[in-house]
């Protein structure tokens, strides 16, 4: 089995490869290619990944390649974990709409936008190229932002799954505290990609007991740090929403917390210099402390049991993953991408049935769904007025004055990766 990790340069990548080696007898890696044009990334990276394998004695081969046509060709199932524009690109995201006092963050509001105006062209090329080389690949977007990405990708008619970790970061942080395996904790995830709810938490599969209530009396406190919104809301709530929801329930606190504290990209950035210089050490066979503080926390674990479930039918029954709605949430299009708990297999998700979400959070969730397909268009088809309309849909920004200020901020910090600009 061949699989390719395209942005194999990132910092993340020996997450990922410490769960390919650690789960081989579900995924039975024989050859990971690493595609990246940054041999300054590419080769400690690869160095690592080596040594990480040998050091669990996994017999698979680490390839590393700057050449997108050969890394791709022959895949079984290509990852996307790229950044266009690199950090200096997300500083910018997460800093000039503060100027117009709104949400500045790298997948949502109008750093999302930006984020998705870079990406969604260069992802499409990508894709393009694994089709001419083998039609029947599989292609796991793990690029943010996933939801409008992965829309882009089954447009075109591609076979894509997007794929986030904040759902089975949550399964996992519940299991613990429910002193249970993560694997008994079934999440009833409703909504769309960082835009998401738990309704239900289960026991033992989608029919096992919901023990969400005695959950949130029992370890309400806990839950509430974990997400950084008041314990209070929790309660009223009466479900888990993700922490992404604190850019929407505190949207005025958010802003003022991020015009006073250093960005997450200039944090992230000084990581990824130190992470470099370790995985630079040929005597580090294994992922260090450190990346745990990086993010993506479980990745390998969920891109693992989803490429088992596409390409060999094994892997946990039910996943929560990106997908198209077809009716699960029938106040959407048929084509908008939602992420829910679906039963995964080589013809791919089918998502699970799901009650019809409260309309406090169907509300949300249809207008951001508005706004990703305004999004989206923008990024297919550029324009001015085509930003404009996406950032005035979008309930982080709203105001017209605000749109078409930050229209203007947008295009004049992208120009360089907007070929219609």
């Amino acid at each position: 089995m061949r699989i390719t990790v395209v942005g194999g340069g990132s910092t993340y990548t020996p997450e990922l490869v410490d769960g390919f080696a650690r789960l081989r007898d579900t995924l039975p890696v024989e050859e990971l290619v690493l595609v990246d044009p940054s041999a300054e990334r590419l080769e400690p990276v690869g160095g690592l990944a080596r040594r990480i394998l040998a050091r669990q004695g996994h017999p698979g081969r680490i390839v590393t390649t700057s050449d997108l046509e050969a890394g791709v060709d022959g895949a079984d199932a290509v990852l996307l974990q790229l950044r266009v524009g690199g950090q200096a690109a997300r500083a910018r995201d997460e800093t000039w709409p503060l100027e117009c006092g709104c949400v500045g963050q790298e997948t949502t509001g109008a750093g999302g936008l930006a984020k998705a105006l870079r990406t969604v062209p260069v992802v499409l090329d990508i894709a393009e190229r694994v089709r001419r080389t083998n039609p029947r690949a599989w292609i796991v977007d793990f690029t943010n932002p996933v939801g409008i990405v992965t829309r882009a990708l089954l447009r075109a008619g591609h076979r894509a799954v997007g794929l986030c970790n904040v759902a089975i970061g949550l399964q996992r942080t519940v299991a613990r505290l429910l002193d249970v395996a993560p694997s008994a904790v079934h999440l009833d995830h409703v909504g769309l990609n960082h835009l998401t709810w738990e309704t239900g938490v289960r026991l033992d599969g989608p029919r096992g007991e919901d023990v969400l209530p005695r959950l949130l009396a029992g370890h309400g406190d806990a839950l509430a740090a974990e997400l950084r919104l008041p314990r209070a809301l929790l309660d009223r709530l009466r479900v888990l929403p993700s922490y992404y929801l604190r850019y929407y329930y505190a949207h005025d606190e958010v802003v003022e917390d991020l015009r006073t504290k250093p960005s997450r990209a200039a944090e992230v950035a000084r990581m990824e210099g130190e992470l470099l210089r370790m995985y630079a050490d040929p005597a580090l066979d294994e992922k260090p402390a450190l990346l745990a503080r990086r993010g993506g926390a479980y990745y390998s674990e969920a891109a693992v049991d989803l490429a088992a479930a596409l390409l060999t039918g094994s892997g946990s029954p039910y996943q929560v993953v990106n997908a198209p709605n077809r009716g699960t949430l029938p106040f959407l299009p048929d084509d908008a991408v939602i992420e829910v708990q679906a039963a995964v297999g080589p013809d791919g998700p089918a998502p699970l049935p799901v009650p019809p979400p409260d309309p406090l959070f169907a509300g949300l969730i249809a207008q951001v769904t508005a706004y990703e397909e305004l999004a989206l268009e923008a990024a297919l088809r550029g324009g001015r007025d085509r930003v404009f309309r996406a950032l005035l849909a979008h309930p982080l920004v709203g105001q017209y004055a605000y749109a078409d200020t930050l229209t203007d901020m947008l295009i004049a910090h992208n120009r360089e990766h907007l070929a219609w600009a």
